[in-house]
């Protein structure tokens, strides 16, 4: 694909998460041939102008999802697409059709089950025929929770330490004042499906949501979402913590699992994945990790059997517009950290690290940025697997070598 117009094109530049990127692949990207791409010409030629010098000569393409056949045209013109236009499940299966069909490799933000679950059900095997390699979650989901585990799965194997088996990623610290529009639409993209159909709702509630062989996946049990548990059973390390429920902690677990399951189940048959956030260790601790896992386990529980029950007219008022975010300086001044704890099969006991000194969508259009210069520019560190894919498993190695020089701090520690 080097004889294709441009190596990476950015769709849904106009948007918050789009500007983001835009901005950020205009600083590091000066390797790429890059142009910028959404409904409007104008709106994007107006993005262009506040990137400064090094993005003063992207093209810009006028492409809508409404209109496949503009997808299709500029899926041919380029290597990858990279694309923050969501909700992905309204948006994105036009995008990712026509990437399958170009064998053009693709990255997105998507933190939506039914869409991921979707795209392998119609494209993971086109994909795989024409060579595209379609990955998911690119961002703040779920590239901490996989690369992670990669991590950690890397140095165990290295150490001759054997499999993966109960691994827990604790959000260990956070600041965000606020979310975006398209991340409340994405969330209540995923309720508003699971409550449509009592199936759809089974698919989201399985451990495996996203395999394609569901009879290979191992069965470990049950794998709750949410759960409430003491530091110490997670790690001796974490004693006196209180752990709570992660809203992200559905998709994320589920993007990791598939990662193992793509990759031939190399971190273990054992590997038994779950996230949690850390309420500190306060007098308060026990009591608000308990209220706020009984919290989100109600909302999720209730908004995925009746949500779809509300008028139309009152979740367009508690739902943010579509393009607004966090402020510049909420996301300058933001930060987190996840820690991921495991404990193999010899008994050798590990933990992998990630963090940021931004917040989420700062620190997202970062992983996102550079999932699409791995694509483009790091072909040699890509894995061979084509279809429908997780970061980890389409390009871990690419990852953990561009993260690092992209401000993220990375590692793991073996713990005894």
């Amino acid at each position: 694909m080097t004889d294709r117009e441009f190596d990476i094109v950015l769709y849904g530049a106009t948007g918050f998460s789009g500007q983001l990127t835009a901005q950020y692949l205009a600083q590091r990207g000066s390797q790429a041939r890059i142009a910028l791409a959404g409904r409007s010409a104008e709106r994007l030629q107006a993005v262009r102008q506040t990137l400064g010098p090094a993005a003063r000569d992207w093209p810009v393409i006028a492409a809508d999802a409404a209109q496949p056949s503009t997808l299709a045209a500029m899926a041919v013109r380029t290597q990858v697409v990279v694309t923050t236009v969501g909700p992905y499940a309204r948006y994105g299966l036009p995008l990712v059709a026509a990437c399958a069909a170009a064998g053009t490799d693709y990255a997105d933000l998507t933190g939506e089950l039914m869409f991921a679950r979707n795209a392998i059900d119609h494209y993971h095997k086109q994909a795989g025929d024409t060579g595209a390699r379609i990955v998911l979650s690119c961002g703040f989901d779920s590239v901490p929770s996989d690369l992670n585990a990669y991590q950690l799965y890397r140095r165990a194997a290295g150490d001759g330490a054997g499999e993966l088996c109960d691994t827990t990623l604790v959000l260990r610290s956070f600041s965000q004042l606020g979310a975006s529009g398209g991340t409340i639409a994405s969330l209540l993209g995923t309720i508003r499906a699971a409550s449509s159909d009592a199936q759809t709702r089974g698919i989201i509630d399985d451990p495996y949501t996203l395999t394609t062989d569901r009879a290979a996946e191992p069965e470990l049990g049950p794998q709750p979402d949410f759960g409430w548990r003491r530091g110490r059973d997670i790690a001796p390390e974490l004693a006196r913590y209180w752990t709570g429920a992660f809203i992200l902690a559905a998709h994320n677990a589920r993007i990791t699992r598939h990662s193992n399951a793509l990759q031939g189940w190399t971190y273990g048959r054992d590997f038994r994945y779950s996230e949690a956030m850390s309420f500190g260790k306060s007098w308060a601790a026990p009591v608000a990790s308990a209220i706020a896992t009984g919290a989100l386990s109600a909302a999720v529980y209730l908004g995925n059997r009746y949500f779809g029950k509300l008028p139309p007219r009152f979740v367009e008022r508690i739902t943010p517009k579509s393009g607004a975010g966090p402020s510049t300086r909420a996301r300058r001044r933001g930060h987190y950290a996840v820690e991921t704890y495991t404990t193999t099969t010899t008994g050798a006991r590990y933990v992998a690290t990630f963090g940021q000194s931004c917040d989420a969508y700062q620190g997202t259009s970062i992983m996102l940025g550079e999932s699409g210069l791995a694509l483009a520019l790091d072909r040699d560190r890509l894995s061979e697997l084509r279809g429908v894919l997780t970061p980890a498993a389409a390009m871990g190695d690419a990852l953990l070598a561009r993260l690092p020089a992209a401000g993220v701090s990375m590692g793991t520690t073996q713990l005894g």
